[in-house]
């Protein structure tokens, strides 16, 4: 397992951690934590949005680096999200990415 996927890993304990303490079931947080998914590409859109300048009310309120580090969060998020439902997140995920790849490459 590379760095990223052990930092991945560890947020994924971390966040583990912290919802067994507060008494949720396991399936209960990785449904928050895909939820969590959705609220993050909302940031990334709303950032697409604001770097356009297409909301007359806001004007251009984000540059594409804000949409850069939002979708960077989507990422981040999702993968942490794959850690959380399974423990092998990062074969799983090279698999899934070599599947999806054969399918255009």
């Amino acid at each position: 397992m590379d760095d990223q996927w052990k930092t991945v890993g560890a947020l994924a304990a971390r966040f583990d951690a912290y919802d067994r303490e507060r008494g949720m079931a396991h399936e209960e947080s990785v449904t928050l934590q895909i939820l969590k998914i959705g609220e993050e590409f909302g940031e990334a859109a709303q950032a697409v949005i604001g770097a356009k300048g297409t909301n007359p009310r806001k004007g251009t309120s984000h540059t594409w680096n804000d949409v850069e580090a939002e979708v960077a969060d989507v990422i981040v998020t999702a993968m942490v999200a794959l850690a959380r439902m399974r423990p092998d997140a990062a074969a799983f995920f090279s698999e899934q990415l070599r599947l999806k790849s054969d399918r255009f490459l």
